[in-house]
């Protein structure tokens, strides 16, 4: 969407200062929110949410909540769209929850995008490829929040060695490291998961596909 904006005005504009930072606590707000729901819950009573009759269904509710969209939420997607279209990643700058719990990862994460200044030629690609609007070109090490580790300002920086993610020792770690890192995360989770048996579901589907003609009798618990 971002892009598009670009071919269509030359530019994404950005929000200012102002406005820009108290926007940015939306996302950890709604975070907060969602971890109080969950953390107020004890295992028990999770449990029973997800083998509830609501928990059952819950996907197809939330495509249902799509398929018969009213004018409300049809109005407030019609906003984000254009909005993402004006501003560059507005839903995961400012209101994105799980942007927020990697904002947060990226504070307590030994990793960091480090610049050389002896090396830097003050090009500032770096920073207009930032995603989040960061001052790479400015700063030694990214500290934000804000920054996801995307590696484009890595990938845009012109001189080999200027800018790069790298760990404690200064010990360079190249895109593809990274890569393979959090593929092997995510494959250990989900392999474990389904070699434990607690990927798949508790419902039978007789009684999910029973369930899936009268999602709209089910309102939150």
């Amino acid at each position: 969407l971002w892009k598009l904006g670009r071919s269509t005005f030359r530019r994404n504009f950005t929000l200012p200062r102002w406005l820009d930072i108290p926007l940015r606590s939306l996302k950890y707000i709604l975070m907060g929110l969602f971890l109080y729901a969950v953390g107020s819950m004890s295992a028990a009573a999770i449990r029973a949410f997800l083998d509830g009759p609501y928990g059952a269904v819950a996907d197809v509710k939330m495509m249902n909540f799509f398929r018969h969209m009213g004018v409300t939420t049809a109005a407030v997607l019609a906003v984000l769209v254009l909005l993402s279209v004006l501003v560059r990643n507005f839903w995961c700058r400012y209101l994105c929850p799980y942007g927020a719990l990697m904002g947060l990862l990226a504070a307590v994460s030994p990793v960091k995008i480090r610049r050389e200044a002896s090396l830097c030629i003050d090009c500032g690609k770096c920073a207009t490829a930032c995603p989040s609007v960061l001052p790479v070109d400015r700063l030694i090490q990214v500290r934000s929040l804000e920054c996801i580790g995307c590696y484009e300002c890595v990938a845009s920086c012109p001189v080999e060695g200027a800018l790069e993610m790298a760990a404690p020792g200064r010990r360079r770690i190249p895109a593809w490291l990274a890569a393979s890192m959090i593929a092997l995360i995510f494959c250990g989770f989900v392999g474990y998961a389904q070699w434990s048996g607690y990927w798949h579901t508790a419902v039978a589907s007789p009684v999910y596909f029973d369930l899936i003609p009268r999602a709209h009798e089910f309102g939150h618990p």
